[in-house]
């Protein structure tokens, strides 16, 4: 069995040489409290009512961000349903990703060369996407690597296995990030595999697998930057499993406390991600009151900014919804159409 991998104790101490510099563990910290203060102004706007449903992954942060860090502006990022972290941190801009969390369809509109496949719900469906996008990319010599992330539960899906035989064959340039937060919604991990680690499996499929401590943010980081110059020297996927714990609940409309033993929750809540990045900044003495303050600031006008984009965005006419999916109306679209406008709607298509 492979150790973890971990560059940070409990306690937010070094266990070794420092992965990266000031700058970049500075830019990485900001990186992190950017997406923590995303998370729970998201679910301050759901109790509100003013978000729809919303995966929150307080507690991921570090998995997010480590990884998606990794990558260059003209790689692929594609997340499962929970990453909103990992999109806002490769590009995502805040406004959309309120929108998107609204169900509006201005969320599902990206910016122009944004390298970032759609969020997906259906479990595993994006992996054979990332991967087909990987093959393209290895076919185009275009040298892009893929990031597609998926949870405990759906590794053991059907597309998981797919998908990972797939890129191992091909030796295709995507990285596969396993969010093991402990449930897959309301069943822990033990109850869903009889393997203690879920990186075991990539060596049943001919490529290479580690576990690494998601909590940490440093070792994330230098896990994720290997498996992407892997991916980019011709060297074929990797399989990530990083071991974290989903404080939140699976999503707002969740109550963990009907399954899960809640004291464990706030056990885990010591040795979060920001919680040790937070005991290492001040143990070096890169960061104080002052300059946690300003990003705060910093952080709160940014999000205030996005939500008034969101909130002066009009909504569309219920038409647009299928727009893009049908060239013609169908008779029984027709019919609520001419019902919904009345005389005027069924001249309009007439014309």
């Amino acid at each position: 069995m492979n150790d973890t991998v971990t560059f940070l104790s409990a306690a937010g101490e070094l266990t070794g040489e420092l992965p990266l510099e000031r700058e970049e563990l500075l830019l990485a910290y900001r990186a992190v409290r950017r997406v923590r203060y995303f998370d729970e102004r998201a679910v301050t706007l759901q109790r509100q009512g003013r978000l729809g449903v919303y995966a929150p992954f307080r507690g991921q942060e570090a998995a997010q961000v480590g990884t998606a860090m990794a990558l260059r502006s003209s790689d692929w990022l594609v997340p499962s349903y929970r990453e909103t972290g990992a999109a806002l941190t490769h590009g995502l801009p805040p406004s959309t990703a309120i929108l998107y969390w609204r169900a509006h369809p201005a969320g599902w509109s990206y910016p122009a060369g944004l390298k970032l496949l759609p969020f997906y719900i259906p479990i595993a469906s994006q992996l054979t996407h990332a991967v087909g996008v990987a093959h393209a990319s290895f076919l185009q010599g275009d040298g892009s690597v893929v990031m597609v992330y998926v949870g405990d539960g759906g590794s053991s899906e059907g597309d998981f296995h797919e998908a990972m035989n797939f890129a191992a064959v091909y030796r295709s340039p995507v990285v596969f990030v396993v969010q093991n937060n402990g449930w897959a919604i309301s069943v822990p991990t033990a109850k869903q595999m009889a393997n203690q680690r879920i990186s075991e499996r990539a060596a049943g499929y001919g490529m290479q697998g580690v576990t690494v401590d998601g909590n940490d943010l440093l070792a994330v980081s230098a896990v994720a930057r290997q498996a992407v110059a892997r991916a980019r020297a011709g060297e074929g996927p990797t399989l990530i499993e990083a071991e974290t714990y989903r404080l939140a609940p699976h999503t707002t409309s969740d109550d963990p406390g009907r399954y899960r033993d809640e004291e464990l929750t706030a056990k885990r809540a010591e040795v979060e991600p920001l919680t040790r990045l937070d005991k290492l900044l001040a143990g070096l003495g890169w960061w104080d009151e002052a300059a946690e303050a300003s990003l705060m600031g910093e952080l709160d006008s940014e999000f205030s900014a996005a939500l008034k984009v969101a909130d002066a965005t009009a909504m569309p006419e219920p038409e647009m919804i299928v727009e893009h999916v049908f060239a013609t109306m169908t008779p029984d679209q027709l019919s609520a159409w001419t019902s919904l406008k009345g005389a005027a709607g069924e001249r309009l298509v007439s014309e």
